[in-house]
């Protein structure tokens, strides 16, 4: 475990052996809020189902998920897993709605926020992160952006990278270069990178910069999030095929006594 905010293991619960945080927004704003008072690097995962499958493959992402300092529920999924297995949530944390609050704790707290990953941009014109930013300080006038960076980067750069974050003076780190890669690139860094928290927001700076269009609220607030992103990238439905399965894995694991 890092010098960071320390996880109230208590709240854990656990799916297909996975640790999830049983928190709702507030009380996971409320962690965020003391990790940024705390010395070290904090580490949040936002899993939803794909994820949680691929941990139980993973054994590398499994030991990242244990050692994170805070997990959120991201997925409707989890939500229904958690009241199959006897320990509902109190609500799913999406890892967008996340973000954009903790936007909100790091604009009235004066600190300051790095953002890495997406695509870069083409011919002279801005990457995804620097729309992503500009966004951002639209939404929230006060923010502090301490630096930007695409995603494609090599193995060979990343020393140079995580100097360059240290050297911005960044509080807040978001990496989005997708799961589990961005969970990976802050585990191995974690102890160069000198910011406060960091994050894996996988496209979440692709919606911010207006490359991909957020499920209307109908949608979310129905938790069919999904549904919208398979009408509008039917190519995704591989993926998609991943919620049924969790959804079988859970059950086959309440009914053989393993959570």
């Amino acid at each position: 475990m890092s010098q960071g905010a320390n996880s109230d293991k208590s709240s854990r619960m656990r799916v297909l052996g996975v640790p999830v945080d049983r928190v709702d927004m507030r009380q996971a704003i409320s962690r965020l809020e003391e990790m940024l008072d705390q010395p070290g690097l904090s580490h949040i995962v936002t899993p939803n189902p794909e994820i949680i499958v691929n941990a139980g493959k993973d054994p590398v992402l499994r030991d990242i998920i244990e050692k994170a300092e805070l997990v959120v529920p991201d997925g409707i999924g989890l939500v229904y897993a958690s009241k199959i297995l006897g320990w509902p949530l109190h609500e799913r944390v999406t890892g967008i709605d996340f973000l954009n609050m903790a936007l909100s704790v790091l604009e009235q707290r004066g600190k300051s926020i790095y953002l890495l990953g997406s695509r870069p941009g083409a011919d002279g014109e801005a990457g995804t992160a620097e729309k992503a930013a500009k966004a951002m300080q639209k939404a929230f006038p006060g923010l502090k952006v301490a630096g930007t960076y695409h995603g494609y980067f090599g193995a060979e750069e990343e020393a140079a990278i995580v100097d360059e974050i240290n050297r911005s003076g960044a509080d807040f780190l978001c990496v989005a270069l997708g799961a589990p890669k961005q969970e990976k690139f802050i585990s191995r860094h974690r102890n160069e990178l000198k910011v406060s928290v960091a994050i894996g927001v996988g496209g979440s700076l692709d919606v911010y910069a207006g490359n991909v269009k957020r499920a209307p609220a109908f949608y979310r607030e129905h938790g069919l999030e999904w549904l919208y992103r398979l009408k509008q990238e039917p190519s995704r439905y591989r993926r998609m095929l991943a919620l049924p399965a969790f959804m079988l894995k859970v059950l086959g694991s309440r009914v053989g006594g393993k959570m």
